[in-house]
């Protein structure tokens, strides 16, 4: 792993840190294969249950992309630049066990992007979040465009990346790009209660609902549905499921072990 790139584990819960402090954590390509390669460990490990996503040090989460190393990238280069960025985004989004970012500052450009891969967002009441490419004669490269679009609505997806300027956490929260804001002194501990709710959850039962989410928001109504029904009737043929339900019949704490 990169020294870009720091993994520490608790219990079930990974955290996953991108460690440029220095460089308000923006991402270059050896830090998104780092973060790639990351995430591709932990989706098959059967003792990760949920990941936590955050950047190293008090000012930001991913101030976005590594500005001098794009600086310099012919066309293809760029092209090629942008692919790895939307692959890594692709793979966190395609994740079979919940991500949540952990949004401790700047959340800029490819940082807000790298967030909104995620599944779920947690936000410092001092972070700022924006698309400003729009200022460097670019515009968003790995997923921007659409996912703020998905998240948000054209409006405010187009509010952002045309005009640039980073909106603050409220505003996030108010336009549906994190779930919830925090004061900052509080973050942390936020944020690991609700990666212990989920670590706590039905293994299964989290992948199915992941998969159904983004399935059915890249398909027609129609296809959502048989696709939940599918997720939904294999959830019977779990262990889980009879854990689940032998809990609540009998009012105890379930004891879910994934399968």
């Amino acid at each position: 792993m990169s020294e870009s790139v720091v993994v520490t584990r608790r219990g079930a819960i990974l955290t996953v840190t991108v460690n440029r402090p220095d460089k308000l954590n923006a991402l270059d390509q050896d830090t998104l294969l780092a973060l790639d390669a990351a995430f591709a460990e932990a989706a098959v490990a059967d003792d990760v249950r949920v990941v936590v996503l955050t950047g190293a040090g008090p000012k930001a989460f991913v101030a976005g992309a590594d500005i001098a190393q794009m600086t310099g990238l012919p066309a293809l280069a760029g092209r090629d630049f942008g692919l790895v960025g939307q692959r890594l985004m692709r793979r966190i989004e395609r994740m079979p066990k919940p991500v949540i970012a952990m949004i401790n500052g700047y959340a800029l450009g490819g940082g807000l992007e790298l967030a909104m891969a995620c599944h779920l967002r947690i936000a410092a009441d001092t972070a700022k979040v924006g698309q400003p490419e729009i200022n460097l004669g670019l515009i968003p490269g790995f997923g921007g465009t659409q996912r703020l679009l998905r998240l948000t609505g054209r409006a405010a997806a187009l509010e952002l990346c045309l005009l640039g300027e980073p909106i603050d956490a409220a505003r996030a929260h108010q336009l549906g790009l994190v779930n919830r804001v925090v004061p900052a002194a509080e973050l942390e501990t936020a944020t690991a209660q609700w990666a212990e709710r989920l670590a706590a959850s039905a293994p299964l039962a989290l992948r199915a609902i992941l998969d159904a989410v983004i399935v059915g928001g890249e398909c027609g109504l129609d296809e959502g549905l048989e696709f939940e029904s599918a997720q939904f009737g294999l959830m019977f043929a779990s262990e889980d499921m009879r854990e689940g339900t032998s809990a609540f019949l009998e009012r105890r704490k379930p004891a879910f072990v994934g399968r």
